[in-house]
């Protein structure tokens, strides 16, 4: 019985794929929407960007009920997710 060999394109191309797959996955940001800090309901992008907007951005977390909840302000307390990473939960 003779053994199949792989071509060397075909298991270089397989390696760059998982490579690709980790770099971008362990260095993904977490989702970021800008929210009313009070009532956590979403507004306009540009009430985060401008130093008198009223906004600040959320990391994470999920959208029930036209709010926000399970996430946070601060952008490092919220894993980002991915493959092989790791991080703290967010709070």
């Amino acid at each position: 019985m003779a053994k199949r060999r792989l071509r060397s394109s075909t298991v270089v191309l397989g390696g760059m794929g998982m490579l690709a797959l980790t770099i971008t996955s362990c260095g993904s940001e977490p989702d970021r929407r800008c929210v009313d800090p009070v009532t956590r309901e979403e507004l306009p992008s540009y009430e985060c960007d401008d130093s008198g907007g009223s906004g600040s951005y959320y990391y994470g977390g999920s959208k029930s009920s036209g709010t926000y909840s399970g996430g946070s302000f601060n952008k490092s307390a919220v894993e980002s997710g991915g493959f092989g990473c790791s991080g703290t939960g967010g709070g």
